[in-house]
């Protein structure tokens, strides 16, 4: 914008102005207020280091002074790097063309504007910023003699700090926000401090930093539209039966475990994207799990249960309705690791009712947990389980925090930027609206999980884990099996998530999607992005690194690469059925009361 239209800009109504200010002041004093009485009814006392962050940030001290040399040599690299940086910017600054020094990454949104590139000041902050980073992540990652356990939490919590410091993330530093304020004369940082106060408020005095405008989408409307009825009920699941959309459906019916997490609408979302419908248009009678959002008198629910009254209870409600007795089914994370639990289970009872198997990348094999294993170690999960004893359940914003936290500058300093120092509304975006649908977790159930699959990794180990009183042993499930897992996906490593497919006993093909943990999997064939990886080996190599090795890659989506795969196993077809002239008594339509349940919304009617 140019000088002369700045100049024109019309100055705030000083009356309006004056109220705004009352108004920002009056909330304020109100929150502070607020603050203050909850801190005396808790009492004064030290602040606890549940996350033993404090613990591995002085190991890490104490191993890097004790080699004075190493601290010595990355400290004149990084003044050289800085010698660098300057010899550039005085060749810039004279009108000379130069390399830059530092560059961001691919995908970095945060210098976007043209202005980090073409104004010499911002390139200078950008470069010098970047120049740190790297140095300061060298530096603490590569210190020599720190336990793993220790490393993994000095590597995480330092590059919070670093994203933190970004200067994208200040007014004064950010060329789009200081354009911002001088055209609008301030207004975009009141109307961001209103926008703080507000998302304080909603959190209950906690910022909860709102990512989405949730009052434009509305579940069964324009979110999880796709219809059906709810055919089977108990205290922990609605199961889903979805109108068929063709004449003649495939003879196995598809029955879907969403994780618990989240809701499984994420396979929902709008119909161009939408796994359900898609599964649906593609011949196959589709059945989903809807998870309750428990409270403190499902506290005492464990995993057992969520296999009893959950996967063994869809599967049966299932077999009824149909009058099949072999089911495709799919797992999507979490949902995965239940559905391969469940199959051991199954294979002991000598119950072969799960025709084939597909894991959404799911986690069998815990032996890389990836960035999640940052918050899970004995300090943390005995301090989690003390939380959960007291109130029943896992608060669901918490863990919402915790994931957010490992891409914190798209899922969080993005929004800070946008919310409190542009002074905008954030955009409608569905995938955002799911991701703030927040659930909680049983106690018991959440507990067995961090033990026995995160911490002791039993899973994997025949007859490590007893479920119902019968032990696990994924090793003799013999149906073929499909597993999908995507190559930037934090939450479930793809070379994890391998390690878990060659536990099995029966055929598995295994495919590598482009993009990460919700992305790569919600990627129908009209968006025609990210591409995937196979390989057509008879049977899966060994490691990871050699099935990648033989590898083939292809442009589009993997659905289709999947919907060949569940066909060629049985494509015998049978007229469609409607749900609502099944066996079992349709309770209502779809998408039912228990995805309806939002957490935010109950807190501002309490």
């Amino acid at each position: 914008m140019s000088a002369q239209k700045d100049a024109k800009a019309p100055l705030p109504d000083p009356k309006e102005a004056a109220k705004t200010y009352a108004e920002v002041a009056q909330r304020a004093s109100k929150l502070i207020t607020e603050h203050m009485q909850r801190q005396m009814k808790k009492g004064v006392a030290a602040p606890a280091d549940e996350l033993g962050i404090a613990q591995a940030f002085m190991d890490m001290m104490a191993k890097m002074l004790a080699n004075p040399y190493k601290l010595a040599q990355a400290q004149m690299n990084l003044v050289w790097d800085y010698f660098s940086l300057w010899q550039h910017s005085m060749m810039r600054f004279s009108g000379m063309q130069a390399a830059p020094v530092a560059a961001p990454a691919k995908g970095d949104n945060r210098f976007k504007d043209a202005q980090w590139e073409e104004h010499f000041l911002f390139d200078f902050m950008k470069q010098s910023y970047l120049i740190s980073a790297r140095h300061i992540h060298d530096a603490v990652s590569k210190v020599e003699g720190l336990p793993d356990n220790s490393r993994k939490k000095v590597n995480f919590f330092t590059r919070q700090f670093i994203d933190a410091l970004s200067p994208s993330n200040f007014a004064l530093t950010n060329p789009e926000v200081l354009r911002e304020t001088v055209n609008s004369r301030g207004q975009n940082l009141l109307n961001g401090f209103n926008n703080l106060l507000r998302d304080i408020e909603d959190g209950d005095g906690q910022l909860r930093v709102k990512m989405t405008d949730p009052s434009a989408f509305e579940i069964g409307r324009n979110v999880g539209t796709t219809p059906g009825k709810v055919v089977f009920q108990n205290d922990l699941i609605q199961l889903l039966q979805f109108n068929p959309t063709t004449k003649q459906v495939f003879k196995r019916p598809l029955l879907i475990i969403p994780p618990w997490l989240n809701k499984y609408y994420i396979l929902d979302l709008r119909e161009s994207n939408s796994f359900i419908k898609w599964a649906t248009d593609q011949g196959h009678t589709v059945f989903v799990i809807s998870w309750v959002n428990p409270d403190a008198k499902l506290a005492l629910k464990g995993f057992d249960d969520y296999m009893t009254e959950g996967s063994l209870a869809a599967l049966d409600a299932v077999c009824k309705q149909t009058g099949e007795q072999e089911v495709n089914l799919i797992g999507y994370c979490l949902g995965g690791t239940l559905l391969g639990s469940t199959m051991g289970y199954l294979a002991t009872k000598k119950d072969k009712r799960i025709a084939s198997a597909t894991f959404f990348v799911a986690l069998l094999d815990f032996s890389i947990p990836g960035e999640l294993g940052v918050f899970i170690d004995e300090q943390q999960v005995a301090s989690l389980e003390k939380k959960m004893e007291e109130r029943g359940f896992l608060e669901g914003s918490e863990m919402g925090g915790t994931f957010n936290m490992l891409r914190s500058n798209d899922l969080i300093w993005s929004f800070v930027v946008n919310n409190y120092l542009m002074g905008k509304q954030p955009f409608p975006f569905d995938l955002l609206y799911w991701n703030s649908d927040s659930t909680r977790m049983p106690y018991k159930m959440h507990s067995f999980y961090l033990r026995n699959m995160y911490m002791k990794n039993l899973l994997k180990e025949p007859g490590g884990i007893e479920l119902n009183g019968v032990p696990i042993d994924i090793n003799k499930i013999k149906a073929p099996a499909y597993f999908i897992s995507t190559i930037e996906d934090h939450i479930a490593p793809w070379r994890s998530t391998y390690l878990g497919a060659t536990r099995l006993g029966g055929p598995v093909r295994y495919v590598l999607g482009g993009s990460g943990h919700i992305a790569g999997i919600v990627n129908p064939p009209s968006a025609e992005k990210y591409g995937y990886w196979t390989n057509d080996a008879k049977t899966l190599p060994a490691t990871s690194d050699e099935w990648f090795a033989g590898t083939k890659q292809h442009e589009g989506s993997w659905w289709t690469d999947w919907q060949k795969w569940i066909t060629a196993i049985d494509d015998t077809k049978v007229p469609a059925r409607d749900p609502a002239k099944g066996k079992l008594k349709a309770l209502e339509d779809a998408p039912g009361s228990f995805v309806k349940f939002r957490l935010d919304t109950q807190k501002k009617k309490a």
